[in-house]
């Protein structure tokens, strides 16, 4: 490894607000604790969630500027704490910290229990989109849901970031996936990722679709998104069916009687990564980045996931 300079460049605020605030700054490169690991990052993941932080700053309160946004990405071990074990320098390892994000950065210092090692088919443009969608996708198909091999499932949003690694899960794990995504492209997507069917969130008629798809009922869905198409997906699960969406979704959906409704956030730590990495070999699983800024357009980056309609993840060059 070369020698770790004392100062980095990374995407960050001095104030709240849209993406206008984010701008390229020149800040001191973290110093690493006793357990934590310091990543020379590659690849960071952009989510709405960055976006929300840019705007109102950690759930925690303590947010401090220059404020770096940014939960996730790849890159390799630039330097280990006097108690990390699990890796060397050099090891290529990608992670996922909520808690005080930091990733839109040259270096991340991260607790060493929020980071994985890289699955050898993945190279790190592809690692740093993972971890944030791939821990959301894998625990909603498999802890909160329980899909079961022959299964159908609605994954409501299958398009983006978690959706698109949703569909790949669900699919693993034997079930038959009705995928709802926007548009002639969107459609297609969900289509190549191995959905079953899929039906146009903006324009298709999504009861007529469930009921073709499953006359008694869906066992289980997955939302991604909110609104009106939603409410029509939770009439299509069948009694005692269940219903799992990611804390974020907005507004949050209503309760029906005799269903099981989860909200859930994505845990990080040693097994969830050990997990992910299983499965997204055995999965052979495909990530797609629709877009890749370099770190000086993070505002860019933001922007376009304000637009909307991003089939899959987008993500920062760091190098």
């Amino acid at each position: 490894m070369s020698k770790i300079p004392t100062t980095m460049l990374a995407a960050a605020i001095d104030r709240f607000g849209g993406p206008e605030v984010l701008t390229l700054h020149t800040l001191p490169v973290p110093v690493v604790e006793a357990g934590e690991v310091l990543i020379a990052l590659h690849t960071s993941g952009v989510g709405s969630w960055d976006a929300w932080m840019s705007e109102h700053g950690l759930d925690s309160g303590a947010t401090r500027f220059p404020f770096v946004p940014g939960t996730d990405g790849a890159g390799v071990v630039a330097a280990l704490g006097g108690r990390v074990r699990r890796f060397e320098p050099g090891d290529r390892v990608y992670a996922y910290n909520y808690d005080t994000a930091g990733f839109y950065a040259q270096y991340a210092a991260v607790p060493a229990f929020k980071v994985g090692r890289v699955p050898p088919q993945f190279n790190l443009k592809s690692a740093g989109a993972v971890p944030t969608v791939g821990l959301t996708a894998l625990q909603g198909i498999d802890d909160v849901l329980q899909v079961k091999k022959g299964e159908s499932v609605i994954i409501h949003g299958a398009g983006g970031g978690v959706g698109h690694l949703a569909v790949q899960f669900a699919k693993w794990r034997g079930a038959r996936v009705l995928a709802t995504a926007s548009g002639k492209e969107g459609l297609a997507f969900v289509r190549r990722l191995g959905a079953d069917a899929a039906v146009d969130a903006r324009q298709g008629d999504v009861t007529e679709a469930a009921a073709r798809f499953a006359p008694g009922g869906v066992d289980a869905l997955l939302a991604l998104a909110s609104g009106e198409v939603l409410e029509r997906c939770i009439d299509a699960v069948r009694p005692k069916g269940r219903f799992a969406y990611p804390n974020g979704v907005e507004p949050v959906p209503v309760k029906r009687p005799g269903m099981q409704f989860t909200a859930y956030d994505a845990v990080a730590g040693v097994r969830e990564f050990d997990r992910l990495g299983r499965a997204i070999q055995a999965s052979r699983l495909k990530v797609h980045i629709a877009e890749a800024y370099p770190l000086a357009e993070a505002a860019r980056a933001h922007e376009r996931i304000a637009a909307g309609h991003v089939l899959g993840k987008v993500v920062l060059r760091i190098r």
